[in-house]
């Protein structure tokens, strides 16, 4: 599309309102537009097609202090997302190509390739849609990845648990540690994730923490005690979890999202002495510590999703419109896999 058609075309948005506390809801978010930008020099023009829903969405906006500057009043809700490469100034990203980078919660953006995280690799002999390159194949397992792998550092045997076992990162989790030659526990809130777990990610176990006596199923499931903990939710399910340590276990904490307020900080039991008896550790994950190692992570993914060891669920918001409700929609875990907006 020529430059001069593309300059009239108008860009739609969803801009922060007000800062929550807690969880995010539509009330926080309102809706812009403006004319779509053209790239100059060294730029190029991106036309979104998917915008991802995560967690960690919450901690951009909220008062609570999180690990990178929070998204600010009056600017494009930040995202991950994937989108097409429509006009280019640029030698390395050509017109055609797919990227997926933090560009926001809105139909354009020009870049120049600072905020691309990755680019969609060629896929004439990959059976998959472009929408697996924000889920299966692109950040949630890549933090499922580094997570498990680099961190958690699973031998084969040991039992290895996931809280949200259901979800993006988690059931990527699972799968993983199951190609690894280990015994997999999934916790998740429902009978029907359960049986995502069993029946779809390849869980020796699944429990729903809402129905079950967590403690007693995690004796039964876990006799030798938990070797690796995948922890997406903090609060009382790794309580349960940290009670449960083998000697030598390892712990990575990805995500927190049972906590929805930081201030005061939540009491609950402590952990220090499961950790001083178990001789175990706990490691937070930044997944962008491991920006500069994605396309290593991607190559294996890739590699196991052609081998059929890798499956995964999606669920599609169609339009802009639906973005201000969706944040909340996934804590309420009224998602049925990946959440993802569809424009």
């Amino acid at each position: 599309m020529p430059l001069d058609t593309m300059a009239s075309i108008i860009n739609h948005q969803v801009l922060l309102a007000s800062r929550p506390t807690g969880i995010p809801e539509a009330e926080h978010f309102e809706f812009a537009e403006e004319k779509v930008g053209t790239p100059g020099e060294g730029e190029f023009l991106i036309r979104n097609i998917f915008l991802s829903v995560d967690p960690a969405m919450k901690g951009w906006v909220n008062v609570a202090k999180n690990y990178s500057e929070p998204v600010a009043i009056g600017a494009v809700m930040r995202a991950i997302a994937l989108g097409e490469v429509i006009e280019s100034n640029h030698p390395k990203y050509a017109v055609g190509s797919h990227v997926v980078g933090t560009f926001g919660w809105q139909e354009y953006i020009v870049s120049n390739g600072d905020d691309v995280r990755l680019r969609v690799p060629d896929l004439l002999d990959l059976d998959v849609p472009l929408s697996a390159f924000l889920g299966v194949l692109g950040m949630n397992a890549i933090t499922a990845y580094f997570g498990l792998l680099d961190i958690g550092e699973p031998k084969e045997g040991e039992t290895v648990v996931v809280s949200t076992a259901a979800g993006a990162v988690g059931s990527a989790v699972g799968q993983i540690a199951k190609i690894k030659g280990c015994r997999t526990v999934g916790i998740t809130g429902s009978d029907e994730k359960v049986g995502f777990c069993r029946d779809d990610f390849g869980y020796d176990v699944a429990i729903n923490y809402k129905t079950a006596d967590l403690e007693a199923a995690l004796t039964e499931a876990c006799p030798d005690g938990v070797n690796v903990y995948y922890d997406n939710t903090s609060g009382a399910i790794s309580d349960a979890v940290y009670q449960k340590l083998a000697v030598g276990a390892r712990c990575i904490v990805c995500g927190t999202a049972s906590i929805e307020v930081w201030n005061p900080l939540p009491a609950g039991p402590r952990i220090e002495r499961a950790l001083l008896v178990n001789r175990a550790r706990i490691q937070g994950l930044y997944i962008f510590d491991y920006l500069d190692r994605w396309e290593e992570a991607l190559k294996e993914l890739c590699q196991w999703f052609q081998e059929g060891k890798l499956n995964y669920r999606e669920e599609f918001l169609d339009g802009l419109a639906q973005a201000p409700s969706s944040i909340a929609r996934l804590y309420e875990g009224a998602n049925k896999g990946k959440l993802l907006i569809r424009l």
